[in-house]
C-alpha cells in the first residue's frame, strides 16, 4: 500500500468515525452533502486566488488593483440533493466561476441524470418525483424543459450530418406516435432509417415526422440520404407498403429490394382461419426456409396445390412479390436472417414504443401547464424524446453482425466493383 493510499484511508477513517445510519452519509445533513459543499467552495476559492493573483490575506493584494470581496450565497442542484454554497466575490465584479458560472444552479452531471430519466421515457412529473425522492432535490418543471430543450440544437445536428457513402445494408420503418394538435389526439408517422455499415454495425442514419405513412415521403427520405453523402446501399429491408420499392429504385437504381418475410407471412395469414392457421404458417416456412431459390419456387407450388381452394389470395400474392421476397437466396444461411426481415429496426421501433407508452399522447405546443413540451412545437417535441431514446438503445449495439465477414466477401462476389473495402 503506498502511502498516499494510507493518507487516504486514514482520512476517511477518520470522517466515518461514529457512522451508525445511512443517513449521516446520504440524508439531508448528511455527510456526503456536506464534503460535496466543502469541495465545491474550496474550488471556487481557488478559482478566486487563480483571478486576483494572490492567496487570501496575502499581503501581495495591497494595492493590486481588484482584491476580494467578500461572498455571497447561492443554492445549486446535485445529485445528491439542493444547499447552498458561498461564491466568492472581487471588487471590480469581474470574476466568472467556472465550476459553478454565473447564473447556473447545477452542477455538471446534474443535467446528464434529467436526460437519461427523459430518454428513458419518464414524464416531466415522473422526473420531479424520482428527484425529490432519491436526492431529496426540488426541480420546477421549467428546469427539466430547459435541459431537455438543449437537444434540440444537437438533433438538428444530427439529422444533418453526412453520412457514409455505401451502406451494404438499409432498414426502413415507420412508427405511430399520438399527438394532440388542436383538440382531438391524431396519429403521426415517424420514419426511421437503420444501417449496417462496411464493419457489420448497425447505426442509425435519421428519423423523419409526418402526418401519414406514404411512398411519396420515404422518396424525400430517401432524396435526402443521397444528398447527405450515401451513394450506394446493397440491399433495402422494407415492409409491404404500396409504391415504397420503386421509390427505393427511383433514388438508388442499383439497389436490390428485400420485401420483409416476416410482414409477407403476417398478411398472407389474414385470410386464414383460426383453425388453419398453424399449418399454413409451416407450409409458408417451407417457403422461405428452403436451402435453394429452385426448393423453395417448388415449395411455392405445393402451398399452391394444397390450399389454392381455400385461400387462392395467398399464392397469388407471393408470386406477384417473388422477386423482391427471394433476394435473401443469394446469400449464405448464416446471414439471411438479417436480410429477410426489417426485424433490425423493427425491435428498435419496440424498444421506442415501450419508451411511449406511459407518455400518452403528445401535448399540444404552449398547452398543458406543467410540461416539458408545452412551450414546444409537437413535432420537436416528438423528436427529442425519441432522439434521447434511441442514443441510450444504440449504446447496446456493441458488436457488429454475426458471419458479417461472409457476407461481405458475398457482396465482393456479387457486386464485383461496387464494393470498395
Amino acid at each position: 500500500m503506498t502511502s498516499d493510499t494510507a493518507k487516504q484511508d486514514a482520512l476517511l477513517d477518520e470522517l466515518l468515525k461514529g457512522y451508525s445510519d445511512p443517513k449521516d452519509i446520504l440524508g439531508e445533513h448528511g455527510l456526503l452533502k456536506q464534503l460535496t459543499k466543502r469541495l465545491v467552495e474550496r474550488a471556487l476559492e481557488a478559482e478566486m486566488t487563480a483571478h486576483v493573483g494572490y492567496a487570501p490575506h496575502a499581503p501581495e493584494g495591497r494595492g493590486s488593483g481588484n482584491s476580494r470581496n467578500g461572498k455571497h450565497t447561492k443554492t445549486i442542484q446535485t445529485e445528491t440533493g439542493a444547499f447552498e454554497i458561498e461564491v466568492p466575490r472581487d471588487r471590480n465584479g469581474a470574476f466568472e466561476p467556472q465550476l459553478v458560472p454565473k447564473r447556473q444552479r447545477r452542477l455538471e452531471g446534474f443535467d446528464d441524470k434529467v436526460l437519461a430519466l427523459y430518454a428513458r421515457g419518464l414524464s416531466t412529473r415522473d422526473i420531479q418525483g424520482h428527484l425529490e425522492e432519491l436526492y431529496g432535490v426540488e426541480v420546477s418543471p421549467t428546469l427539466i424543459s430547459n435541459v431537455t430543450e438543449s437537444v434540440l440544437e444537437e438533433v438538428k445536428a444530427w439529422q444533418s450530418r453526412p453520412l457514409a457513402s455505401v451502406y451494404p445494408i438499409l432498414y426502413f420503418d415507420a412508427l405511430i406516435v399520438k399527438s394532440r394538435e388542436t383538440g382531438p389526439v391524431k396519429n403521426k408517422a415517424v420514419y426511421l432509417a437503420l444501417g449496417v455499415n462496411l464493419q457489420g454495425e448497425k447505426e442509425r442514419l435519421s428519423l423523419w415526422i409526418a402526418d401519414t405513412e406514404g411512398a411519396k415521403f420515404w422518396l424525400a427520405v430517401f432524396t435526402e440520404l443521397k444528398n447527405r453523402g450515401v451513394q450506394d446501399c446493397f440491399i433495402a429491408c422494407v415492409d409491404g407498403l404500396k409504391g415504397l420499392p420503386e421509390a427505393v429504385e427511383v433514388v438508388f437504381p442499383k439497389t436490390q429490394v428485400q420485401r420483409c418475410i416476416v410482414h409477407k407471412v403476417r398478411h398472407s395469414l389474414q385470410y386464414v382461419t383460426w383453425k388453419e392457421r398453424k399449418a399454413v404458417a409451416k407450409d409458408l416456412r417451407a417457403i422461405y426456409g428452403a436451402a435453394t431459390l429452385t426448393e423453395a419456387e417448388a415449395a411455392l407450388a405445393r402451398f399452391g396445390e394444397t390450399w389454392d381452394a381455400k385461400y387462392p389470395a395467398i399464392s397469388q400474392s407471393w408470386r406477384a412479390d417473388w422477386t423482391r421476397l427471394t433476394v435473401f437466396f443469394d446469400y449464405p444461411p448464416e446471414i439471411r436472417k438479417v436480410l429477410y426481415t426489417t426485424n433490425a429496426i423493427e425491435s428498435l421501433n419496440f424498444s421506442l414504443r415501450k419508451l411511449l407508452k406511459t407518455r400518452g399522447a403528445f401535448p399540444i405546443a404552449n398547452g398543458v401547464s406543467g410540461s416539458a413540451e408545452a412551450a414546444l412545437p409537437n413535432d420537436e417535441a416528438i423528436l427529442k424524446v425519441l432522439y434521447l431514446g434511441l442514443q441510450r438503445i444504440e449504446k447496446k449495439w456493441t458488436m457488429p453482425i454475426q458471419d458479417w465477414k461472409r457476407a461481405l466477401n458475398h457482396f465482393v462476389i456479387l457486386l464485383g466493383d461496387r464494393v470498395t473495402l
